[in-house]
């Protein structure tokens, strides 16, 4: 049974519908095939449609997928379970450590073009450049995990690991960030705004490998070369950084929090 609608300047509809007990969202658009996402952190489905495509054919493709809903939906699970290890895996002894004097406790903190600490004004999202895939969004329940103990502790951990690297990257990549912000990002791990050089950098990279934080650095600043991410953009990441597709690949396993 349908029980939303809503109209939008590119999309000509969107339905919410029940098809074997699973709630699918049906987006219409001015388009000539039709395509199925199952989407984190839920497992949602989404099936974005021609405009004038029947009911029928819509409830007979998704029905027809089943088997792939399902297995992507349990993937889905695996991943966001492996991603809460992530937080399980700060253990008590280095939470004490983020949470002495000598660190921030509420303020962001920035790193400026030249290392030092700084505040971050506010600013709005606009202009700023995606990552190479939006991450999806999490839902509130997964807000718990940010508490006030973890997030000193992931800043902290970028603290201590983002001077060598930003002074080792920005030798080999010849630009430099005006400063970087570590935030709470509920669907990207990070974005550049290459008119302003500033970049931004998910505070979820503290809690996870070095090597997915120097991957997520070193793509942002190669958007202060390259603002999208065509061959160009590709090109310069090959010669920066080699193996960084195995990089965001493994990366986008985890779910962001």
């Amino acid at each position: 049974m349908t029980y939303r609608r809503r109209v939008s300047r590119r999309v000509i509809s969107t339905d919410t519908i029940d098809i074997d007990g699973m709630t699918v969202t049906v987006i219409r658009k001015p388009i000539r095939n039709m395509y199925l996402r199952v989407q984190p952190p839920n497992g949602d489905i989404r099936v974005t449609a021609p405009a004038r495509i029947s009911a029928g054919q819509i409830v007979t493709f998704v029905h027809a997928r089943q088997e792939w809903i399902r297995a992507q939906q349990r993937k889905i699970q695996y991943m966001q379970r492996e991603t809460r290890h992530l937080i399980e895996a700060v253990d008590e002894d280095d939470k004490r450590i983020a949470t002495g004097e000598r660190l921030p406790s509420q303020t962001q903190t920035v790193t400026q073009a030249d290392g030092q600490p700084g505040r971050e004004s506010h600013s709005g999202d606009d202009g700023q450049h995606n990552p190479d895939r939006q991450l999806p969004r999490s839902g509130h329940a997964d807000a718990t995990v940010w508490t006030d103990e973890v997030q000193r502790y992931a800043r902290h951990t970028l603290e201590q690991r983002l001077p060598a690297l930003l002074d080792h990257w920005t030798r080999v990549i010849g630009r430099s960030p005006t400063r970087i912000t570590f935030r709470i990002m509920r669907s990207r791990w990070g974005s550049c705004t290459p008119a302003t050089g500033r970049i931004r950098l998910n505070l979820q990279l503290g809690l996870m490998e070095p090597r997915f934080l120097e991957y997520v650095l070193v793509h942002e600043m190669t958007h202060l070369w390259v603002g999208g991410h065509g061959p160009r953009f590709q090109q310069l990441m090959d010669r920066f950084l080699p193996g960084w597709r195995d990089l965001r690949r493994e990366l986008n396993q985890y779910a962001v929090l």
